[in-house]
């Protein structure tokens, strides 16, 4: 309801409006909420809430996709993708491999997208820090620091002069929104009667606190058949269930290599706003896998219309493995730029490159 669903949700926290760049335009698309816990998703056992973690969320998942097909088998077979955000740069891939593992022929692999991903710990870190500094949100000497004092390696331990440098960074940063470093802040907590105009193409940052109350409502949680056990606790966009997470790798790039080696697509995207997982962490992530590049940098567009406008750049690497950027998008692409994230998963479903400007 923030991103790529075919509805947005109005300032009043009642009424809805339609998105005419929803990817249900160019798929069948299900979301889950995952891991148990997370938005009107439950376990009957409260002990998984302190004992979740990356394995048992693919795991899970992966039973559920496969009860969910035998339910409805008429989607069995068709070709089928993941696709996810920020620390589901863990769950997708994490999933996809225990498709592969798994090798249930119900589920037909063919790809997997992921964006703003958190991908392999110290060049996602690296990559953050280098990217406030040459966006000019921390200074010379908080960046020299972070360089000096902080070791992102796994394991590794922090220090007085890294955390000074880290609460420098912390500073910095404070009034502005991580999630696109470009874009206004909330100025409102609550809610907006009567609502006001809405824009797809504009992003109202203030639409969490729409959604959040519209999904708290009794009637919209019964004509969704959700809530049906009655949660002690509302619908949150982030959960506050957990207790404890047991297992987060530090890098999924090894899974992210296999999956190529078993000629499943993997696209990699990134919103060149978002200071939260940034396009220079996931430029180093990627460069650690030392594939060979197959089709050099260029930009893409998001229009073949008269003139054309860049939707960002993309460079395509051996084994159908493809890094591709969206101007002007923050942490979740589809919320700030729809219309180019709608090209982006057209292209990608249909297993072509972006369309460069030859027809413009």
């Amino acid at each position: 309801m923030e991103e790529l669903g075919p509805f947005r949700v109005m300032s009043d926290g009642k009424t809805l409006y339609r998105n005419p760049y929803s990817w249900n335009h160019v798929a069948n698309v299900l979301f889950l909420e995952s891991p148990a816990g997370v938005g009107y998703s439950y376990s009957n056992t409260t002990a998984d809430y302190s004992s979740s973690g990356d394995n048992r969320t693919a795991e899970d998942t992966y039973v559920f996709l496969a009860n969910w097909m035998e339910r409805f088998p008429e989607y069995k077979g068709r070709d089928f993708y993941v696709t996810g955000e920020s620390y589901a740069g863990h769950y997708v891939p994490q999933l996809a491999h225990a498709i592969l593992r798994h090798a249930s022929p119900a589920i037909n692999l063919k790809g997997i997208m992921i964006g703003n991903a958190v991908l392999n710990h110290w060049t996602d870190y690296k990559g953050t820090y280098d990217f406030y500094w040459t966006h000019a949100l921390i200074s010379d000497e908080t960046a020299d620091g972070v360089s000096k004092n902080c070791n992102f390696t796994a394991g590794a331990e922090s220090n007085d002069l890294c955390d000074e440098a880290y609460g420098a960074v912390v500073e910095s940063l404070r009034n502005i929104d991580n999630y696109n470093i470009y874009a206004p802040n909330c100025q409102s907590q609550g809610l907006v009667t009567p609502p006001i105009t809405p824009s797809i193409e504009s992003f109202d940052t203030c639409t969490s606190n729409y959604v959040e109350a519209y999904l708290n409502r009794p009637d919209v949680q019964k004509a969704l058949h959700a809530n049906v056990t009655r949660l002690g606790r509302p619908w949150l966009a982030c959960s506050e269930v957990f207790t404890r997470w047991v297992d987060s790798a530090t890098t999924v790039l090894p899974i992210i290599r296999e999956l190529v080696k078993n000629n499943i697509r993997v696209w990699v995207y990134s919103g060149d706003t978002d200071g939260n997982v940034p396009v220079t962490a996931t430029r180093y992530s990627i460069n650690q896998l030392q594939l060979p590049v197959v089709a050099k940098w260029r930009p893409w567009f998001s229009s073949t219309q008269g003139a054309g406008e860049v939707g960002g750049y993309v460079v395509q690497y051996k084994g159908d493995l493809s890094l591709v950027t969206v101007r002007g998008a923050g942490h979740e692409v589809p919320s700030y730029q729809p219309q180019r994230a709608l090209v982006l998963v057209q292209y990608f479903l249909a297993g072509k490159t972006l369309p460069d400007c030859k027809n413009c």
